[in-house]
């Protein structure tokens, strides 16, 4: 064996004490002296005393460019059972860092050596042997291959005979469990263990509450946990009845460890419950032996001492896994409105949607599916998978498609119909066209109804003693005349209520003209009625909602009652008081003693509506037509309740793994006692708010084939200020289709003969609803040559919004954009002579009419159709790109396209664009820089949005282009149309935290102005294209290669901190006060004006 020489590390004296003994030592290795024990055994006390006293003699042997530990372990393969070396490395290595020194230099393997060589000794000495073990327990974790090692060494073996031989041992036995518990997490090695009756041998030592021997069971414990993550073991120790056992000794402990010293010990007995119960076979044993009834209850009487939290959160964890999975409440999760096709498409997930036989498409899938996965890799692998598993798999790679090539792919003669959307392109626009938008606007003016100052209306509910009809059991209805002068109740008494005309605070909202509006809509369900938010208006509130501060604890005490449910069963009620399944009725006619639900108007959402305490109801909420998921957007109306009194709501099939109600976010909600009081408005409400896995399982069939899912609760808790009031709830502010007709009938009213506003109807949606397209520019100064000619040549904006229905933030920055755009402020004035609007306000009615979350009638998300959308079933996506590309067959593509989108898991404002560059550096493909040249002018328009507009989040927006993201607009706009500039702008559901509106959640006076900014800065953008100021484009390249070389731009799906107590037992896991409304404009000029072309070239 070549023997290493000693190398001095620069800087070090050469007369060094301990380097001297370190050279003594090796020139006996290679001249083989070591023979001398005596000699040896002097010098290495002289080592160990030196790196004992002196810590410049430590660093000097474990220092880089040192040799020493090599010739110690040189010196330890000579004479490998000399006991003084064992005890003077024992003691080097009791300080951190050499450890791994030690490690790295092949001390592992060399002390497997000895520990084989000092077992073929009978008897084995038990000094040796004792301190071996302690010595590997100090270097098993810093090895990543200790397991590895120990097996292919034979060591696994030698240390659980020593284990057998010596259970009365308790000194030497600690050490051995010590190394078993480093064994055991290796996965391969657990297995082995278990096959060698280590699971048994454990369970010998274990024992009850006992004061003594607490380090040796707690090691045990953490040993037989490891052990029982193997789904092997774990099956073993439930065959043995050891479930039973864990809960025995667990219980025993909880009630002798008063004092709670011992919290270590009961925490390693739940964790090997934790690990037993990841298999069915382990939750069913748990069940039978009434485990749920021992954790609840000693988890109940932990709950006053606080540090006790652990014991609580891992007991909290076993009860829900085991607790048995249901179905949803309902016969079928397919949704309670059928809408038939006119063509089934042929495969894809309505196809088999269509195919499936009744009765199939719910079922609890009996699987192990949702159990931790038994690694067939050892753990050494486990960083390497962490670090490969953080490249995300989803971005571009095929430069090929990175690079967008304008493919039209239809002719001329196919695109030209759609001409006629571009009548102001044409010659004789300004005679014929102008005509009619003044023909439409006469129009809309006569059907409209004046309005009064004060309104008279049927009354939904009972107030100052005057009874009242409802007609359906909710809302206004149009078919009692809703909006007239008077009306009578059954009884014949007169039953109207003076409203203060909404008219006068909301300028384009006008109640009857809203119900013409309902009445040309047209609904799956045939809705007759009207939702009274939608019918009085909403004003946003003057006063601030910040995010709610979640309270500790208040996830898990909502747990604790969902677990009284199994345990308590007699306490629950279980009645049914809603259920659109029953269409005929469904408001369940009870004594009084319940709430009453509804949600049978436009944008509804709520199917089902369970009384499960005298308080507390679960809901459930309607799938998309034609799908059986997409479960998040809710809104309804509750009637009936109690005031002073605590109500909880629980939505129970929820389906994204987080929600921002975990992070501040609260329901909305319209109190209609308020709005006759004068406060029409939705505010933020509820308190106790969390999301949490619960115990409904997810079919398969509905999750995309993965089995073991579960659905998600997300709950709060309400006091109801007013008697007999009615209350609506929604997920956001809602903004119907109806609502969006009236609205574009009130911008006509804005129109001056300066501006050019027309409306077309694009197409007809699938259930007959139109979808509207809007024009708006200036009109030219004069009819001359150069006027018409600067008209017909200005840049296009196309603008969209609303292809999720669920997503209604999208429509009120899309209200603020249309509204500004309408204005009579210079800036307004400015933006309308520098662009053509080219504006599709809701691409999905049909999704919005009938409260669907993501899909249109087809049952498909929209925004994943405009690779080869299908006329037939996405028609406003098909005459959308039609229109797109007959701009780009025309050379008029737009200079901007965005669609505007709501995110559920995010805060702020922020923007997803396609960049070449940021997604190549993403990916960590290779590229050349030809491959990565391109205009960086995709930058610009969101960088001034953050410097206006004060929701908007550089930071969050992201540029990179995904291989799932292929058929959204953005992609597919950017890639085929050839718009540079093509944006998803995504506003959150919740809050901001950051900027002005840091700590408080998003309002649509936030969200209209957030549409009235990213106006000013399209301004902005005009002033910084028209003067190709080259300084800002090396501005943007400075900034872009900041952000690569700082943080990813990449934007992940969660952003947010977790909580101290965990949100999820699995491991599972695709958003200050502003000035008033009127003023709005005021205020954006303010802030546009304040930055100058060259600030806004230099700021970041």
């Amino acid at each position: 064996m070549n023997k290493p020489k000693m190398a001095t590390e620069k800087g070090v004296p050469s007369n060094s004490r301990v380097l001297m003994l370190l050279g003594q030592l090796e020139r006996m290795n290679s001249e083989s002296m070591l023979r001398d024990v005596e000699m040896a055994r002097q010098v290495t006390t002289k080592i160990l005393h030196l790196i004992q006293t002196q810590e410049k003699s430590g660093k000097e042997v474990m220092s880089k460019g040192s040799s020493g530990m090599e010739v110690i372990l040189a010196s330890l393969e000579v004479i490998s059972l000399q006991l003084m070396l064992f005890y003077s490395w024992f003691s080097v290595l009791g300080r951190g860092r050499r450890v791994g020194v030690f490690v790295s230099k092949g001390g592992t393997g060399i002390l497997f050596q000895i520990l084989i060589t000092a077992s073929k000794e009978f008897p084995p000495s038990e000094e040796l042997m004792l301190q071996l073990h302690s010595l590997l327990a100090k270097v098993g974790p810093k090895d990543r291959k200790f397991g590895v090692k120990a097996r292919l060494s034979g060591a696994l073996n030698v240390t659980v005979n020593l284990m057998k031989q010596n259970l009365l041992n308790t000194k030497l036995l600690l050490p051995c469990l010590q190394v078993l518990r480093v064994y055991s997490t290796n996965s391969v090695n657990a297995v082995s263990l278990g096959k060698n009756g280590v699971v048994e041998l454990m369970f010998k030592i274990v024992a009850p509450y006992s004061k003594k021997n607490t380090s040796l069971l707690k090691v045990a414990l953490d040993a037989l946990g490891a052990l029982l993550k193997s789904k092997t073991n774990a099956r073993r120790a439930v065959d043995r009845g050891f479930v039973s056992v864990l809960l025995a000794l667990y219980l025993d402990w909880h009630r002798n460890d008063t004092r709670h010293r011992h919290m270590l010990i009961r925490k390693g007995l739940l964790v090997c419950l934790r690990n037993v119960t990841n298999i069915k076979v382990g939750r069913k044993a748990f069940l039978e032996a009434d485990g749920m009834r021992i954790l609840y209850n000693s988890s109940t009487e932990c709950l006053p001492v606080r540090t006790l939290d652990p014991l609580i959160n891992t007991s909290s964890l076993i009860m829900r896994k085991c607790f048995p999975k249901n179905r949803l409440p309902l016969a079928t999760i397919k949704s309670a409105f059928h809408f038939q096709l006119p063509n089934v498409p042929a495969g894809g997930p309505v196809a088999q949607l269509y195919n499936q036989p009744p009765g199939v498409d719910d079922v609890v899938d009996e699987s192990d599916d949702n159990e931790e996965p038994e690694a067939d890799a050892d753990t050494e692998n486990d960083e390497d998978e962490k670090d490969h598993c953080s490249l995300n798999d989803d971005i571009e790679t095929d430069l090929n498609k990175l690079h967008p090539k304008r493919t039209i792919g239809r002719s001329y003669e196919e695109l030209k119909v759609y001409q006629r959307f571009f009548l102001e392109l044409t010659e004789d626009f300004q005679v014929k066209d102008n005509l009619k938008a003044e023909d439409g606007s006469e129009r809309v003016k006569q059907e409209g109804s004046p309005l009064n100052t004060t309104r008279h209306i049927q009354s939904p509910l009972l107030l100052g003693g005057i009874p009242t009809r409802r007609v359906g059991g909710g809302g206004s209805n149009w078919g009692s005349d809703c909006g007239s002068e008077g009306g009578e109740d059954e009884s014949g008494e007169g039953a109207v209520l003076e409203v203060p005309d909404t008219a006068q605070l909301l300028p384009l909202h006008d109640p009857d003209l809203y119900v013409e509006m309902v009445k040309a809509t047209c609904s799956v369900p045939q809705y007759a009625e009207v939702a009274y938010p939608d019918y009085f208006g909403h004003v946003a509130p003057t006063f601030k909602e910040p995010l709610l501060e979640r309270v500790y604890g208040v996830q898990r005490s909502k747990i604790f009652q969902d677990i009284e449910r199994l345990i308590h069963p007699n306490d629950i009620l279980d009645k049914v008081v809603y259920d659109l399944d029953i269409p005929s009725c469904p408001v369940i006619e009870e004594n009084g003693e319940s709430l009453k639900f509804n949600s049978q108007f436009e944008s509804g959402n709520l199917r089902k509506a369970v009384q499960v305490r005298k308080y507390e109801y679960d809901l459930v909420l309607n799938s998309d037509i034609n799908s059986n998921h997409y479960h998040q957007w809710f809104y309804f109306e509750v009637s009936g309740m109690r005031v002073g009194t605590t109500y909880r709501f629980n939505i129970i099939n929820c389906e994204k793994s987080n929600s921002q109600f975990n992070y501040g976010m609260q329901v909305l909600m319209y109190s209609v006692q308020e709005a006759i009081s004068g406060r029409p408005c939705w505010v933020r409400t509820g308190t106790d708010i969390c999301y949490y896995k619960n115990h409904f399982a997810r079919s398969s069939i509905a999750s995309g084939g993965q089995k073991g899912k579960s659905y998600y609760t997300m709950t709060f808790s309400i006091n109801f200020s007013h008697k007999d009031d009615v209350c609506y709830f929604a997920y956001h502010y809602p903004y119907t289709y109806s609502t969006l007709k009236m609205h574009l009938s009130k911008l006509e009213d804005l129109r001056t003969p300066q501006i050019y506003l027309r409306q077309d109807e694009l197409c007809e949606t699938l259930s007959g609803n139109g979808c509207p397209l809007l024009t708006i520019t200036a009109m030219p100064e004069s009819k001359s040559n150069d006027h018409i000619c600067q008209f017909r040549n200005r840049p296009l904006i196309f603008l969209s919004a609303r292809v999720h229905p669920g997503e209604t933030n999208a429509s009120w920055v899309m209200k603020g954009t249309l509204e500004f755009l309408m204005g009579s402020s210079p800036l307004a004035v400015s933006l309308r002579e520098a662009y053509i609007f080219k504006i599709v306000p809701m691409l999905n009615p049909d999704g919005v009419v009938n409260g669907n979350h993501r899909c249109s009638l087809s049952g498909e998300d929209l925004n994943r159709q405009w690779l080869n959308p299908n006329p037939e079933h996405h028609p406003t996506i098909y005459h959308t790109k039609s229109l797109l590309q007959y701009l780009a067959y025309t050379q008029r593509a737009p200079l901007v396209f965005c669609d505007y989108h709501g995110h559920s898991r995010k805060k702020n404002v922020f923007m997803y664009g396609c960049s070449v560059k940021e997604t190549v550096w993403q990916s960590n493909i290779s590229a050349s820089s030809s491959d990565l040249q391109e205009d960086l002018g995709y930058r610009t328009l969101p960088k001034i949005l953050s410097q206006i507009a004060p929701a908007f989040s550089m930071a969050s927006s992201s540029f990179v282009v995904e291989r799932s993201k292929e058929s959204t607009a953005r992609v597919v706009v950017w890639r085929e149309i050839g718009v540079q500039r093509s944006y998803t702008m995504e506003s959150t559901l919740c809050g901001c935290d950051q900027g002005k509106y840091k700590g408080l959640q998003i309002g649509t006076r936030e969200l209209e102005e957030m549409g009235a900014q990213f106006c000013v800065a399209l301004l902005r953008l005009k002033r910084l294209t028209g003067l190709h100021n080259h300084q800002h484009l090396l501005d943007l390249e400075s900034d872009i290669i900041g952000t690569h070389s700082c943080t990813t731009t990449y934007l992940l799906e969660e952003d947010e901190p977790s909580f101290l107590e965990a949100i999820d037992y699995s491991a599972e896991s695709n958003d200050e006060e502003a000035e008033p409304e009127n003023e709005l404009g005021c205020e954006v000029q303010e802030n546009s004006e304040q930055l100058s072309d060259s600030e806004t070239n230099h700021r970041d």
